[in-house]
């Protein structure tokens, strides 16, 4: 198990993919990548029959480089970090930070792994992820990046607690499409752990997430929703989308199986923290403070027991 430490001190896990699972991928990978490179050799050398030994052997060079080379840096690029072997297995590439990796970061992998992969026989990257507490080859200390299991038995995961039903269909015009895999990782990890954490510095981490995804959606978070409320919407909407491109139509807010349970508990989404001054001494107990925001509320007409009232 590996942590993710987030700017509050507070550790959000990552599952560090495992030595066999890690060298399985890459062995899927070599095949298909020397089964590639043979192909293009022969074509190669077809094609330059013609030409003069010098011509051949920069051909020669410039198809290995091309092919065992260019070829995974190009994959793990544009695949964000998921080539046909890690695929297979399940695994990912990843930032430090959770976030999916770019050019820069498949290079350097790139670069290293040819020597420690493909010069050593595997010999220095097995060794390097035996001796690291994450796992992590010397090309993944070099490219800050790190092997993940993204598929992981349910039994082990958190539970994200849903937001109120009152919120249906409130955030499905919203655009998700420029917030990235980092940053729906890090969201994900809060409200799973939102229970575990202390009230102040979980109302400080949903702050600063709930700012970091409404800049990257374009719009302000609402100011009447606390914000892990607001991240837990958010999620359920991205997860209803996912359900409705997966079944091509007909999963909608409110419908079984989208998140939201009928006459289901409040959830503990945490409030803020606020500290009542102490009475002076002799002086007279004063009467209960009326309900703030965030205090949990009885069913009413027309008015849905959902755990929260919104600041006045």
């Amino acid at each position: 198990m590996s942590e993710l430490v987030t700017g509050e001190a507070v550790a959000l896990e990552l599952r560090p993919a495992r030595l066999p699972s890690r060298v399985l991928a890459v062995a899927l990978d070599l095949v298909v990548t020397v089964v590639a490179y043979i192909v293009v050799m022969v074509v190669v050398v077809l094609a330059a029959s013609g030409l003069d030994e010098a011509a051949q052997v920069a051909l020669s060079i410039a198809a290995f480089l091309l092919v065992l080379v260019g070829g995974p840096i190009a994959v793990e690029t544009l695949s964000h970090g998921r080539s046909l072997g890690k695929l297979a297995c399940g695994l990912r590439v990843v930032r430090d930070d959770g976030g999916p990796i770019r050019f820069r970061h498949a290079l350097v992998r790139g670069a290293i792994g040819m020597v420690e992969i493909l010069m050593t026989f595997g010999v220095v990257a097995c060794i390097a992820s035996l001796v690291s507490a994450r796992g992590r080859r010397l090309g993944d200390v070099f490219a800050g990046t790190l092997v993940v299991r993204e598929r992981i038995p349910a039994g082990g995961t958190g539970f994200v607690p849903p937001p109120p039903p009152w919120l249906a269909g409130r955030f499905s015009g919203l655009d998700l499409s420029a917030v990235p895999d980092g940053l729906w990782l890090a969201v994900r990890q809060y409200l799973t752990r939102m229970p575990q954490l202390d009230p102040r510095v979980g109302w400080g981490m949903a702050e600063r997430l709930a700012g970091d995804l409404a800049a990257r959606t374009g719009t302000q978070a609402p100011p009447d929703l606390p914000p892990a409320v607001f991240l837990a919407a958010v999620m359920h909407e991205r997860r209803a989308r996912e359900i409705r491109r997966a079944a091509g139509a007909g999963v909608g807010p409110g419908v079984p199986g989208d998140g939201y349970v009928p006459g289901a508990h409040p959830q503990p989404y945490p409030v803020a923290p606020s500290v009542p001054p102490s009475p002076p001494m002799g002086a007279p107990a004063s009467p209960p403070a009326a309900p703030s925001a965030g205090t949990v509320r009885e069913a009413g007409p027309g008015r849905p027991a959902t755990g929260f009232v919104p600041p006045a």
